[in-house]
């Protein structure tokens, strides 16, 4: 089990300090990677919560980032692919690669908020085919010397992408329905789950992307499983207490139970707890408990 942890991306705590703080401790303590994730757009009077409110952008953070730390991997979870072109986008990452020495792994996503696709002018429809589409062009701009490409979604024509990535980054598929499991047991080198899994479940996800590869052929024990833990601490005992919340000792607990259902890999996330993670939450407070949980839960 590879235990990360998400850096201060929303809300009042997520100054640029913060984040180095939380990086730079996490990597002194072993931590195997440090996350953030991506919100484009907040629609006015929109019911998601205030999480989402106020979100810097992900690629920029783990490019600040990767030049203050030296070994801890660098992860989002997750870039919504039909936000940006796939050359755009192969070519952010493939930098990004390249000045961190090789720590990226990317998450990617469908996008789920109309009104972000409408912000960024695409279709809304079709995401699925988009995807895979586009997963297939991400992977050719980052191997091929020449890439020409005529699909459904995109068009290119001759062209080089240079310089390569020194080492493909992992491409990790998000989404929670059935095809987009399998998509991702498929075409990807593992999935993420969403801030919204259901972790009691999630064995049953695992074992239908893990089916999808046997299917196509892939080694599934090379698949990773991600598990963004929704991180919450609250005194020990509760009742009907929700998969890491709680304790610190009951959360440690929970991560070994994910770990027991076929889960590789865990981060928690405290941007989702609305105590911290939110514009309004006192950021001095905010740091002071997500620094205490950083210690606490350490690998």
């Amino acid at each position: 089990m590879r235990i990360g942890f998400a850096v201060p991306l929303s809300g009042a705590w997520a100054s640029p300090a913060n984040m180095v703080r939380i990086a730079r401790r996490a990597e002194e303590l072993g931590y195997h990677e440090v996350w953030t994730f991506q919100r484009l757009l907040y629609p006015r009077g929109h019911a998601m919560g205030p999480v989402y409110r106020s979100v810097h952008d992900p690629v920029v953070t783990l490019a600040y980032l990767a030049g203050v730390t030296e070994r801890v991997r660098l992860g989002v979870a997750v870039l919504n692919m039909p936000f940006a072109s796939p050359p755009l986008l192969a070519k952010q990452l493939a930098s990004l690669q390249a000045v961190s020495g090789g720590r990226l792994d990317v998450g990617l996503g469908l996008g789920w908020m109309p009104e972000e696709f409408t912000a960024s002018g695409v279709s809304f429809e079709r995401r699925g085919r988009r995807a895979e589409e586009y997963v297939r062009l991400l992977r050719r701009l980052w191997s091929e010397e020449t890439v020409e490409h005529r699909g459904e979604f995109y068009e290119l024509p001759p062209v080089h992408q240079d310089p390569k990535p020194p080492t493909q980054p992992p491409i990790l598929l998000g989404g929670s329905a059935e095809v987009a499991l399998r998509r991702a047991g498929r075409l990807a080198d593992g999935w993420i789950s969403s801030s919204r899994e259901d972790l009691g479940r999630i064995d049953e996800r695992i074992y239908i992307v893990k089916e999808a590869a046997r299917v196509a052929g892939r080694d599934t024990d090379a698949l990773r499983f991600v598990t963004r833990g929704v991180t919450q601490v609250r005194p020990a005992g509760a009742a009907g207490r929700a998969p890491l919340t709680g304790s610190f000792e009951e959360i440690r607990q929970d991560v070994a139970e994910l770990g027991a259902k076929g889960v590789t890999d865990v981060f928690h996330d405290l941007n989702f707890d609305p105590e911290i993670g939110s514009p309004e939450a006192d950021p001095r407070e905010s740091m002071r408990r997500a620094e205490a949980a950083l210690e606490a839960l350490a690998p």
